[in-house]
Parts: C-alpha cells; sequence; structure tokens
C-alpha cells in the first residue's frame, strides 16, 4: 500500500522501488544485501513498522543513515492493539493456559495485551494501519510533506498529485460509508488473518475472525472452525471472507459447512505478480472490497 501511495504522490519525478517482491508473504519478509545495498543509496525509506518490519532497527543501525529520511507510517495515525476477539485462535507459543478455547473475549484480551514480544515494553500495537481509507489519507499527507521537503524544486508537483489522489480516497471512504452505513448488518466474518481492525473501527464493524492480523498460523484448530460455522448460521451471514494469497481452505470449509459464498477481502499487504504488472492499484484492491462487503452485508 505504501508503494502505491509514494508512486502516486511523485509520478514520474523520483524512482520508486517495492522491496518486498509481488507475491511475497510481507510477514516473513527478510532483506538480501541487495535490498539493503539499495536502501542506504536512497533518499527516503517508507516502512509499516510493527512485527513484519522487526528487521528495520537492527538494518538501520548497520548503515549510514546521515543521508537517508525514514517514515514509519505507523507513526503517522492513531494506533489500536492488536485485539483478540472472540473464538479467534491464539499462536501455539503465546499459550499460557491448558484449555485454549474455553476462554471468554474479556479472558483472550488481556491475555494478549499482557503478552510481551521479544522483551517489548507494553502492548503490541495493530500494524494494518492502512486498510482504512481514512488513515491511507493521513498517510499520503505525511508522505507528501516529507517528500515535499526532500525535493523542494517538484513540491508543488507532488502537492497537487497528493490533492488529486486525496480526493480519490475521499470517494472511496464515502462509497465505503455509503454501503456500511445504509447495510442491513454490521457483522463480517473472515475465515482467515484479521489484518482490517482499523477498518472494522473505522466503518463500526463487528468482526469474527481466525487468527489475528499478523499471527503466523494457517492452520485453524477444529473449535475455531466451529465457532466460526455456528456464528454464520446464527447471525444468517451469507458470505465468508478470506485475504489475499490465502490457502482459502478455512474459509471453504466454513462455506461448505454452512452455504454461504468464499469471497476475498483485500488487505492490501501485496499483490500477485500479474495484478503488479497490470498495475493493480490500492484504490482498484479497495473497490473490489466495496462490491463484496455490500453483498456480505446485506
Amino acid at each position: 500500500a505504501s508503494y502505491d501511495f509514494v508512486r502516486q504522490i511523485v509520478g514520474d519525478k523520483a524512482e520508486v522501488t517495492m522491496l518486498l517482491k509481488p507475491g511475497a508473504e510481507a510477514h516473513s519478509y527478510e532483506p538480501s544485501p541487495k535490498d539493503i545495498q539499495a536502501i542506504g543509496k536512497s533518499d527516503l525509506f517508507v516502512y509499516t513498522g510493527g512485527d513484519s518490519d522487526e528487521w528495520v532497527d537492527g538494518m538501520l543501525s548497520s548503515i549510514d543513515k546521515s543521508k537517508l529520511k525514514t517514515l514509519k507510517t505507523m507513526d503517522t495515525v492513531k494506533l489500536y492493539e492488536e485485539e483478540m476477539s472472540e473464538g479467534m485462535q491464539e499462536e501455539e507459543h503465546e499459550h499460557h493456559h491448558d484449555d485454549k478455547d474455553s476462554h471468554d473475549k474479556e479472558h483472550h484480551h488481556d491475555d494478549k495485551e499482557h503478552h510481551h514480544h521479544d522483551g517489548e515494553e507494553g502492548p503490541e500495537m495493530d500494524e494494518h494501519v492502512w486498510t482504512s481509507p481514512a488513515n491511507a489519507i493521513q498517510i499520503v499527507k505525511a508522505l507528501t510533506e516529507t517528500i515535499s521537503g526532500l525535493d523542494k524544486d517538484n513540491a508543488q508537483t507532488y502537492q497537487k498529485n497528493a490533492e488529486a489522489y486525496i480526493a480519490k480516497l475521499e470517494k472511496l471512504d464515502k462509497d465505503f460509508h455509503d454501503v456500511i452505513d445504509h447495510a442491513k448488518r454490521k457483522e463480517i466474518i473472515v475465515g482467515d488473518r484479521f489484518p482490517f481492525l482499523y477498518f472494522a473501527k473505522e466503518f463500526g464493524l463487528t468482526y469474527y475472525a481466525a487468527f489475528p492480523g499478523c499471527s503466523t498460523d494457517t492452520e485453524a484448530n477444529p473449535a475455531t472452525i466451529a465457532f466460526l460455522v455456528d456464528k454464520v448460521k446464527e447471525d444468517h451471514i451469507p458470505v465468508v471472507f478470506h485475504i489475499e494469497m490465502s490457502n482459502e481452505q478455512m474459509s471453504k470449509a466454513i462455506a461448505e459447512a454452512t452455504g454461504a459464498k468464499n469471497e476475498l477481502l483485500n488487505a492490501v499487504h501485496n499483490v500477485s505478480d500479474e495484478e503488479f504488472k497490470k498495475g493493480v492499484t490500492y484504490i482498484d484492491l479497495m473497490n473490489h472490497n466495496v462490491k463484496v462487503l455490500k453483498e456480505a452485508l446485506n
């Protein structure tokens, strides 16, 4: 998403490189020596922060930063703690209890709040800030300010490009509001990881999912699937979602057990090689989400 935002702002006035290859998994990315060299030679290095960018701090301490400006997109918006919603499966290494399926929502949430990664202080903040269009606007504004400061000669062009792009993001935000504010239900079910916390918060959606956004698990235990199947049946949910580049095992299993449709909800983590070559954008992927949400919420 950040790559696309920067591309929209700079147009042809700067060279933009996406480190994460199309089709690659964001959470397991590690930079090659060539990537680190490219970062060192750049004027601006943009990264999200959070779990999937744990490598960044070490890398930044090993290169000459005298000419390198960095921007962490998590610093540009209001952050929320990663949540464990009811029925969600915790990662195996996080268990501190014998009976992992019997905790209620509050117990899960408390457990997550007291769990720290590698000696980090405080609760873990959700890194998937770009999934809310309102956040995307804030991120674009921060990027534009930083890029304009680095290249004052082209600052006017960047401001103009950003204004045009923000107008598109505002329309996207309105389209989501039009669908969600007038929908029959305000609940979504994702048989997958849930990188949509900021989206759900912005639009007031209730959600149930198999794993939190940064989970490395891909296979749900039977209790998690059973919980989600029951939810789909109880609440008459017509569509169950999966995210991009998922094996879809879980969402398909839930769909088969309930008669719901299995559909893609884009988290805009990354795109396939084919989509990248076609020039698919954040707006394109989010417009798909507008359509499938209309189906899922009515």
